[in-house]
């Protein structure tokens, strides 16, 4: 009786066991591998047990996301919690966790082993809360530059970069036993109609831009990808084909493909995907009406997911491992807000330091104004599924009256009353403004500039009050500047702004999301205790729009199918990508890679060899400090390839002044292949290779050529 019930439920298809039998329970710990021991599972599993693995059961249970156990078999419930910096705050759990510099912060560290430490923490804290599911990284390209997640995704505006940094960070989160998901995939660019937007991109561009990020986590082992709400080229990315197919072929991931929450718009398994988020709309309805999915795809699909959990540790975990009462542990501990102040501080980026200003002398007196007070809370981390509220906080206030040292005298103002803080800052010796912005999922920003500080989509973000600051800010850094001829300028944003002020101020800083300890961070940075080290992740742009987007590119517009239709007619010309092809200057923006120190760097003695590239980074100046040193190939033009392209970069040791460090890269075939559409493979380019090594992709030190 049940196998005919569960044949008729499958349109016929050939089914091996019933809905609910009940099997003896198995010792599937004495498997040798994860495929041989899910295999024994799955023998094991009634029709009705595989569909219950194939979609969530509810929402904020307390987590954002639930497969309930299976006791008779021994299987762990699944608890899937966001996000891609962080365990994300839910009522009763604010201040439980860390609140971590964002993933564009982290970003800008361009440091491997400052991503496998953050992931490491990020994974224990989930751990610690019962979470076998980390719901991050994100891995998207920042191709809209307003877009109003871009502070949530590790790529920056390179894939290469997203290629080197997604790999630590996934293993980072998997050494906890914690499944790591890769998101969004793939194209979610931008926030504006991201449920109906169709985002038209072209086979090569996927494999070279977009797709990197993600084959990087699945080179680590990712167990699981979240397809995104957006479509691809006419179809949504969770009934995906294509696009699945290619990361489950072409890339070859093993782990299970989720459903965004509510991404789901048909029974998609047969496309890829393998678990619907986050309830059973449609994979559920496997059970009640015939549907023509064949046993061997479900069979497929929970495969995915129970190897996963085989693979990762999580099934062999006691339950009492991910029992739901740690949901509201406070698992924040001293060891990782330490650790969250030094993260902070090495994705600090100098952007600029005239005359030598920064670092600043200690026993001084300095006026602190803007967003240095508590309101800097509302500019330490972005809003939406990724937001992290801290487990305690420490204002730029605070961090800097502690390290300001003997003699010191602090003034603050809010920058409410800009007469009063123009005051302030002409009987001061230095004056630092405190600047920035916010944005949340569902929303994109309104535009690059800075007056538009808490407000995203006009709504304020989380109810946090700015008191008006964020209205007035540029005019405000003016003022100052005009009263003190030593100020200097700390941005926290989301992504790029504009500085219309760059050359009225000496110095100026950015953080992006900081975190919870911004405020001892950036007193590192500012007194020197810290030498900046971060590189730009993005492109800071001169002007709005500065890569003149048609409303076709962005935000789209609806075409003859009625779709609402983004078309990326600029192909592999993103970011510094449009900048180098149209050769534009940097007049009020900085370019990608750029970031200064407190020292200076020499580069010497290109060798190029086969594939090998090396060089010596040498510290001329008279402070201890570490270079990010970047390496970008031109290929034949026959290629047609952007100008110049990331393909190394390696962050040095701190180097003492006068000591040197040997750098050498290997470039490996896929560096110098492109994406073949008519064979739909890689194919490796010949031909004379523009060889540039240096501190950004505007400033390079060496040159050379490389022949294959």
């Amino acid at each position: 009786m049940p196998s005919r019930v569960a044949s008729l439920l499958l349109g016929g298809a050939a089914v091996a066991e019933g809905l609910f039998v009940v099997p003896d329970k198995m010792d599937f710990a004495s498997q040798k591998t994860s495929l041989q021991r899910a295999d024994a599972m799955l023998s094991k599993m009634s029709l009705m047990e595989k569909i219950n693995m194939l979609h969530g059961t509810c929402m904020s249970c307390p987590y954002v996301g639930l497969i309930p156990a299976n006791k008779r078999l021994g299987i762990p419930q699944l608890n899937l919690h966001d996000g891609p910096q962080g365990f994300r705050s839910k009522p009763f759990t604010e201040g439980t966790t860390t609140s971590w510099p964002g993933a564009m912060s982290m970003a800008a560290t361009w440091d491997v082993d400052a991503i496998y430490e953050w992931g490491l923490a990020m994974g224990k804290e989930f751990y610690d809360k019962g979470a076998n599911v980390q719901l991050g990284p994100g891995l998207n390209v920042a191709r809209v530059p307003v877009n109003g997640r871009n502070f949530e995704y590790l790529s920056g505006e390179d894939p290469y970069l997203g290629y080197v940094l997604a790999k630590p960070v996934t293993k980072g989160i998997q050494e906890n036993k914690v499944i790591a998901c890769g998101k969004h995939y793939v194209g979610n660019s931008q926030e504006a109609a991201r449920q109906q937007v169709s985002e038209d991109i072209d086979e090569r561009t996927l494999f070279e831009m977009y797709y990197p990020s993600f084959q990087a986590a699945v080179d680590a082992g990712v167990g699981s990808i979240m397809c995104s709400y957006n479509r691809l080229n006419g179809t949504h990315a969770c009934e995906n084909a294509v696009t699945l197919g290619h990361l489950k072929n072409e890339m070859g991931f093993q782990g299970f493909v989720m459903s965004d929450w509510g991404a789901t718009h048909t029974p998609s398994m047969k496309q890829g995907l393998d678990m619907e988020m986050p309830i059973g709309i449609f994979t559920h309805s496997l059970a009640l009406k015939a549907v023509n999915v064949s046993q061997p795809v479900i069979d497929e699909a929970v495969s995915n997911t129970v190897q996963t959990m085989f693979k990762l540790g999580v099934m062999d975990e006691p339950p009492s491992t991910w029992d739901a009462v740690k949901f509201f542990a406070n698992v924040s501990t001293a060891e990782h807000i330490d650790l969250a102040r030094h993260l902070s501080a090495q994705s600090t980026v100098l952007l600029k330091n005239a005359d030598s200003v920064l670092p600043l002398p200690q026993g001084k007196k300095l006026a602190l104004i803007g967003f240095a007070g508590p309101e800097s809370l509302a500019i330490s981390f972005g809003h939406g599924s990724g937001e992290v509220y801290p487990s305690s906080f420490v204002t730029p206030l605070d961090g800097i009256t502690a390290a300001a040292g003997p003699g010191a005298t602090i003034g603050y103002e809010s920058g409410v009353d800009l007469q009063a803080a123009v005051a302030l800052a002409g009987s001061s010796d230095y004056a630092v403004v405190f600047v920035g912005a916010s944005a949340a999922e569902g929303g994109d920003r309104t535009s690059l500039s800075l007056d538009g500080g808490c407000q995203t989509n006009g709504i304020n973000i989380a109810g946090i009050n700015c008191s008006g600051i964020d209205k007035q800010q540029n005019a405000l850094v003016s003022a100052v500047a005009r009263a003190n001829s030593k100020t200097v300028v700390v941005a926290s944003v989301p992504g790029a702004f504009l500085m219309p002020w760059v050359h009225e101020v000496e110095a100026v800083l950015t953080n992006f999301m900081p975190g919870q300890q911004v405020g001892h961070a950036v007193a590192d940075v500012l007194f020197g205790k810290v030498n900046p080290s971060a590189r730009l992740p993005i492109t800071l742009p001169n002007k709005e729009n500065e890569q003149n987007f048609t409303t076709s590119q962005y935000p789209g517009a609806k075409s003859a199918d009625n779709l609402h239709h983004a078309v990326y007619s600029e192909q592999l010309l993103v970011g510094y990508r449009y900048y180098d092809a149209h050769n534009i200057s940097f007049t009020q923006g900085f370019p990608f890679g750029h970031g200064l120190s407190y020292t200076s760097f020499a580069y010497s003695g290109l060798s190029v060899s086969g594939r090998q590239v090396g060089f010596t980074v040498k510290n001329t100046g008279s402070l201890a400090g570490r270079e990010v040193a970047q390496l970008y190939l031109a290929f034949p033009s026959a290629a047609g390839e952007p100008l110049r392209q990331l393909k190394g970069f390696r962050k040095t040791a701190l180097l003492a002044p006068n000591a040197e460090e040997r750098v050498s890269f290997t470039l490996s075939t896929r560096d110098t292949s492109i994406w073949d559409v008519p064979t739909h493979r890689w194919a490796a380019v010949s031909g004379m290779f523009g060889v540039h090594v240096g501190s950004s992709s505007r400033d390079i030190r060496l040159q050379g050529q490389l022949q294959l």
